[in-house]
């Protein structure tokens, strides 16, 4: 029988994540790939989810994300390391370190409705963590969350605790990650952030105990330790930096379309600059997905909680830009069409909300399409990552198709609204062909060569250029 303390050592080595979604998925999968001394373990009461991700050795995961598969994989035939399973409980006694990576969607209702996060899964975890919890354990922060959720927390847990010997430590551990791209991320992070208690020796030693995983694959000086506050905030701050970006640009190219600028040459002209840098200049019909949204809005609730309505203020607006930027992008799709797209055809490509993922929170394509159906559009909807029934669970008279010629065959406009490679190699040429004239095309990621498209015949149209034909855009 072993002994207290080899028990000790066997459970230090033990790192659970609650959360099998994106974030806990993916995070992990890299985790477990690089530390192999470590029994890795993605818990979640959905027990429908934990299947798909056990099904990894076909291939067949709940989410698309470039090199996730073979990630997992890797972990699980080379190291035997990570683990999937729907019994939280039992996952939360054998660990001394558990990551809580559970949604924390905005508020539906009640105060700080359409701005605050929803922390009811955050408070249903915390407190099966104390009741459960037979150990010392240390808590991570992984999923976004309000400034000074950890004190909120670590109330719940030394209140509800059922051993009261127990000991918690929080630590945040923000993630910055991008759709499409997190494999990518988390392999060679900008930056990893891990926040604590920097006033005790135990708090010290826990933030010690999360930089030290990380440090298995991450640059010394690329792990950066501060106080819990400081780490909470700036995942909201590095999203809201990355969202005013995107709107400004945007705000831009609407100037553009009016006066005749070039929103793609100003935005080389800035990236020039090295006071600006050229990330996140790219003009689009708007932002998407599940993070900056959101994560703009909570600075909104937490600015107007202080008082600081003028910054309220300003992050609204970052969203109002966004939101007008959609609906200018819809509205000139009519417009264009001389005012009427009633019965016409149009092919929308992409109803994710970027490239390289199978997401749909946010995506403009929402609101560009209902904005079509008001004005009895016929829509048909390719994208190659997005099922059928997604897409069906939010436009049920929609037609969605499995060939993308299907869409465009016959179609009096072709709109595009993600960015997917494969929109690029299409032979332009036949699709013309094969079109209602006059052939329109929208092009709302300016991915397209626009000057050869119009030689062909197209009526060619894309954000922060304007031909002057166009009729002015009413709103």
């Amino acid at each position: 029988m072993a002994t207290q303390q080899q028990q000790e050592d066997i459970s230090v080595s033990v790192v659970v994540c609650i959360g099998a979604g994106y974030v806990g998925a993916c995070t992990f999968a890299v985790i477990a790939s690089h530390c192999p001394e470590y029994k890795v373990i993605v818990c979640d009461i959905d027990e429908k989810r934990i299947a798909g991700w056990n099904r990894a050795h076909d291939g067949t995961v709940p989410l698309f994300e470039p090199g996730l598969v073979e990630t997992i994989q890797r972990a699980k035939n080379e190291n035997d390391n990570l683990f999937f399973t729907h019994d939280v409980k039992g996952a939360i006694k054998e660990s001394s370190i558990i990551f809580i990576a559970v949604n924390t969607p905005t508020k539906t209702f009640g105060r700080g409705a359409g701005s605050a996060f929803d922390m009811s899964s955050w408070e249903a975890v915390s407190r099966t963590i104390a009741a459960e919890a037979d150990s010392n354990k240390i808590i991570v922060e992984k999923s976004t969350v309000p400034v000074r959720t950890a004190e909120k927390v670590l109330q719940i847990l030394n209140s509800a605790k059922k051993n009261k010997s127990v000991e918690f430590q929080i630590i945040s551990n923000p993630e910055f990650l991008a759709e499409g791209s997190a494999m990518r991320d988390l392999e060679s992070p900008d930056r990893v952030l891990v926040g604590g208690d920097q006033d005790t020796p135990a708090g010290r030693a826990a933030v010690q105990e999360i930089c030290d995983i990380y440090a298995h694959w991450v640059p010394q000086q690329k792990i950066i330790t501060t106080n819990m506050w400081t780490s909470e905030l700036a995942k909201l701050a590095s999203n809201a930096f990355l969202a005013q970006r995107i709107s400004s640009i945007n705000a831009i190219s609407a100037i553009c379309e009016e006066c005749g600028g070039n929103v793609e040459d100003i935005s080389r002209v800035l990236g020039m600059d090295d006071r600006i840098g050229n990330k996140y200049l790219k003009a689009s019909a708007g932002f998407g997905g599940s993070c900056l949204k959101k994560d703009v809005m909570a600075l909104v609730y937490i600015s107007e909680s202080y008082q600081l309505h003028q910054v309220a203020d300003f992050f609204r607006g970052i969203v109002a830009i966004n939101e007008f930027q959609k609906k200018r992008f819809a509205t000139r799709i009519v417009e264009s069409m001389y005012g009427n797209a009633r019965g016409k055809k149009i092919a929308v490509l992409g109803f994710s909300f970027k490239k390289d993922t199978g997401d749909i929170r946010e995506s403009c394509a929402i609101e560009i399409i209902q904005v079509l159906l008001n004005e009895n559009a016929d829509i048909f909807v390719f994208d190659p990552k997005v099922s059928k029934e997604e897409i069906l669970g939010v436009f049920p008279t929609v037609t969605v198709v499995d060939d993308v010629t299907e869409a465009y065959t016959g179609a009096d406009a072709l709109v595009i609204i993600t960015e997917w490679d494969i929109f690029k190699t299409y032979d332009y040429a036949a699709i013309f062909e094969v079109m209602r004239k006059p052939a329109f095309i929208f092009d709302g990621r300016n991915i397209l060569d626009n000057a050869k498209l119009t030689q062909l015949g197209f009526s060619v149209h894309s954000i922060g250029m304007r031909t002057w034909d166009e009729p002015k855009i009413l709103l």
